[in-house]
């Protein structure tokens, strides 16, 4: 067993990481011009669920913020946006090990 330190995100960074995402999912679809349809079928939600949660009235699951993360971040037309928009920072770019990809 590895002597690393397994470094956790508390439930209210998860919330706060999620509600940056969600903020800007708009920007991010419309920058790849991508339906939310089309989304739906990569993250294998519904589309009723997608609409819920870029409108806000529901929170996305931590599995859909890190499948969209991966997503956007490994898409050409929004990895520069995913940077700038300082989401994949402090811990949670710690525990992805983003800086070393």
């Amino acid at each position: 067993m590895s002597n690393e330190k397994v470094m956790m995100l508390s439930t209210s960074d998860k919330k706060s990481y999620i509600k940056m995402l969600t903020d800007d999912l708009p920007v991010f679809r419309a920058r790849i011009g991508i339906s939310q349809e089309e989304l739906c079928m990569i993250l294998g939600i519904s589309r009723q669920t997608y609409s819920a949660v870029e409108t806000g009235r529901r929170q996305m699951s931590w599995h859909t913020f890190l499948t969209l993360l991966l997503y956007f971040s490994y898409n050409v037309k929004t990895k520069t946006m995913l940077e700038d928009s300082r989401i994949i920072s402090g811990k949670l770019a710690e525990l992805l090990n983003y800086t070393r990809r």
